[in-house]
């Protein structure tokens, strides 16, 4: 059994992604080494977020299943997973697109700002937006095929990402301009590598989409919602976070409200998911567990690892013992995010005194029984 004095785990392959609350960029190595143990080769990625999980396993040569309900996850994942061509074929499209002149256009007008703002917050410099617009525009008037115009996408959402004033999400913006925000967006070909594997990409609910994908291991990273009853769940929702990135990929000019011009459909009333819930049922049982306890149900994989956090609105031991009703818990993982993350995990079976401990990140290896 690794221990947290045992030699450390090889590095993780390269990955590429946005600004993310959701990252697994740091448990990569955990991840991999967990799946490793089970001797899986097809992995059901079930909330893939920007696909770094999904990149890594298909670069480690595990054929994927990535999911999510997000169309920037999907236009990330299907830039990486499906993609056949070399990184140089898309140069030139790229070269293309960064020649294009900038014009003024709905992106400036609702996220571009400049220093005579009169106070006004915005996530971009306006020579950024406008620049946006320009390439917005061309990338829908161009041919491209799915996989062509998720590469273009994926590429302009990094460069986006690069010279944002945001903390790497879109609920709010920085008083002051990010030293990164004066830089001048600039695309580049993403990290794209060799791919033969069949890989699927899906935008669907991981409750629906589950029972259908058969698999040798599940990954779930199911949102959090937050502990703290007095936060509202728009706040931590990720809808509401990342609605600028569905807005880049749909290019459709949604109804916009509030001081971060949100789009509509990312409203609380609109984006709810059951994984995000902060209310209990009339047992009194919070109804993430029981999104929780349906996923689990219905994964058709004989091996599941589960990422929580132990600010998660349900407690770490309610998960431990959600999870013991569907098979045997192997294997928990538990990291410390205020430290270095391999200085503070821990392999462990004796990890019922880990689960009070607050801003801990815990990895379940569960086999199905």
């Amino acid at each position: 059994m690794t221990r947290p004095d045992s030699p450390p785990l090889p590095p993780s392959p390269p990955t590429e992604g946005v600004k993310y609350a959701g990252s697994k960029l740091k448990l990569l190595p955990l991840i991999l080494e967990l799946a490793r143990r089970t001797g899986a080769r097809h992995l059901f990625d079930g909330f893939t977020g920007t696909s770094r999980v999904a990149q890594a396993f298909a670069r480690t040569g595990h054929r994927v299943t990535a999911n999510d309900t997000s169309v920037w996850s999907e236009i990330f994942a299907t830039c990486y997973l499906r993609n056949r061509e070399s990184a140089a074929r898309y140069q030139e499209l790229i070269d293309h697109l960064n020649a294009l002149p900038p014009r003024d256009g709905w992106f400036t007008e609702h996220y571009g700002g400049d220093d005579r703002a009169n106070g006004e917050k915005r996530p971009f410099r306006r020579h950024n937006t406008m620049k946006l617009d320009a390439v917005r525009e061309e990338i829908d008037r161009l041919s491209l095929s799915a996989v062509g115009k998720a590469v273009a996408l994926t590429s302009l959402m990094l460069a986006l990402d690069k010279v944002d004033s945001t903390l790497g999400h879109f609920s709010s913006y920085l008083r002051a301009w990010s030293p990164r925000s004066r830089h001048q967006l600039r695309l580049e070909v993403p990290a794209l590598f060799p791919n033969d594997a069949e890989h699927a990409v899906h935008r669907a609910d991981a409750l629906v989409l589950a029972p259908n994908v058969e698999a040798d291991l599940a990954y779930y990273d199911p949102p959090y919602g937050s502990n703290n009853d007095k936060m509202p769940p728009s706040r931590v929702r990720y809808a509401a976070y990342y609605h600028f990135w569905t807005t880049v990929c749909l290019n459709d000019r949604p109804a916009l409200f509030g001081r971060v011009n949100r789009r509509a459909d990312s409203a609380d009333t609109a984006s709810a998911s059951p994984f995000e819930e902060f209310r209990k049922d009339a047992e009194g049982r919070f109804l993430v567990i029981g999104a929780l306890d349906r996923l689990i149900r219905g994964t058709r994989a004989p091996w599941i690892i589960l990422s929580y956090s132990t600010g998660g609105r349900a407690t770490a031991a309610q998960v431990r013992e959600l999870l013991t009703a569907h098979g045997r818990v192997e294997e928990v993982v538990s990291v410390d995010h205020r430290r270095n993350v391999m200085a503070g995990m821990r392999w462990t079976n004796e990890w019922s005194r880990e689960l009070s401990v607050p801003n801990r990140e815990l990895l379940f290896l569960l086999r199905k029984g």
